[in-house]
């Protein structure tokens, strides 16, 4: 279950931190170096095959969400920028509404909550006192809301969304539906015809293994055509690179939102991560990423010492286990595993493990053994 020819970490170190930032494979290393070595000895020259690289990241991520187009893709820096994409591209009026869990990562909420001058409500709810959170979400909805906005798994406990259930709703009722798929995206599988929804975002650097700088940006045709554009340049024009062309129009493609340059080291870099887990296969991906979570939860709670904050049934799992020990402090704990080697996050009142497909079972359980011996009474 490793892939060590891929992945070049310490030895001393047990990475469980890819909810956070997540190491490069060995092949995103050499892209980003011979991408840069090739800047340094000819400079632009080969930029066509720089375009050609962007073009088959646009499909690799369209294959991944099994999106119907290349074209429904654009490249953003980070899931913040497609968020606010969203957020000030819709025609609010004074007295919509939109809806949302509580204890979403703050890209989620703070974009939603700087609406208010417009008077625009931000109704929330909290998933965690909820039998029914999806049930609970959908029945807040009333005739004024316009949009639904989720992340696919929350990112302090790693709860897994419904979201075929969320996005049936929404296309039956009118309502747009929003998904912030960092935390799952590269990690679970994501169809985004099956969900219905009609914009996507998530970063390249948790799960998809790739950099900072690059995110992806799904947008449905019929839903792009609603966003107003509130950034301008060069590249989001439809005869990009015609610089004479006195009359312009925006793309009709998703790529209407990339006002200016592209990034192209992120974007060889990503590339090259993306590949890695496509040949794998996403169904292998996530077998392996869920088979770590469930044996790290029922370890964690047969560990009188310990309590786990992350629900263990089957539906709800993610790449994403969270705990805290019952006797002490979990940000005490969470220092000394990192001074230990074993990189994790403190989140959600816990010390949060996430663990990808290369991790080994030998290094998933001794993370766990030194969680046992520093939370021994």
């Amino acid at each position: 279950m490793n892939d060590p020819h891929e992945f070049t970490l310490d030895p001393d170190l047990i990475y469980l931190n890819h909810a956070a930032t997540s190491p490069w494979p060995r092949r995103t290393c050499a892209a980003v170096q011979t991408f840069s070595e090739q800047c340094g000895r000819r400079g632009a020259a080969d930029y066509p095959q720089w375009l050609r690289v962007e073009a088959e990241l646009r499909q690799l991520l369209a294959q991944l969400i099994h999106a119907p187009s290349p074209d429904d893709i654009a490249l953003l820096k980070n899931t913040s920028e497609a968020l606010s994409v969203v957020a000030y591209g819709l025609d609010w009026r004074e007295g919509d509404n939109l809806v949302s869990f509580a204890h979403e990562f703050p890209s989620n909420r703070l974009v939603w909550e700087s609406l208010a001058p417009l008077g625009v409500r931000l109704h929330t709810l909290d998933y965690r006192a909820l039998a029914d959170p999806e049930g609970a979400l959908l029945a807040a909805c009333d005739a004024r809301t316009r949009l639904i906005a989720v992340s696919s798994v929350q990112y302090s406990d790693g709860l897994r969304v419904d979201l075929e259930r969320i996005g049936a709703h929404c296309r039956a009722k009118g309502i747009l539906f929003c998904v912030d798929a960092i935390q799952s995206l590269g990690a679970l599988p994501l169809d985004v015809e099956r969900i219905q929804a009609d914009f996507v975002a998530a970063d390249g650097h948790k799960w998809l293994l790739g950099p900072e700088g690059i995110a992806l940006f799904y947008a449905r045709p019929e839903a792009r055509e609603r966003l107003a554009l509130r950034q301008f340049g060069w590249h989001m024009v439809e005869h990009a690179g015609d610089f004479d062309r006195g009359d312009w129009q925006p793309a009709r493609s998703a790529r209407r939102f990339e006002a200016g340059s592209p990034n192209m080291l992120g974007i060889h870099a990503l590339r090259a991560s993306l590949s890695l887990l496509l040949e794998i296969g996403m169904d292998e991906v996530a077998a392996r990423i869920l088979h770590h979570s469930g044996e790290l939860m029922a370890r964690i709670a047969g560990t009188p010492g310990l309590e786990l904050l992350s629900s263990p049934l089957p539906q709800r799992r993610s790449g994403i286990v969270t705990f805290r020990p019952r006797q002490g402090d979990p940000a005490q704990l969470h220092q000394q595993l990192m001074e230990q080697g074993v990189i994790c996050a403190l989140r959600g009142g816990g010390v949060r493990f996430s663990p990808h497909f290369y991790i080994t079972e030998a290094q998933r359980e001794a993370a766990l053994d030194r969680v046992a011996e520093l939370t021994r009474g």
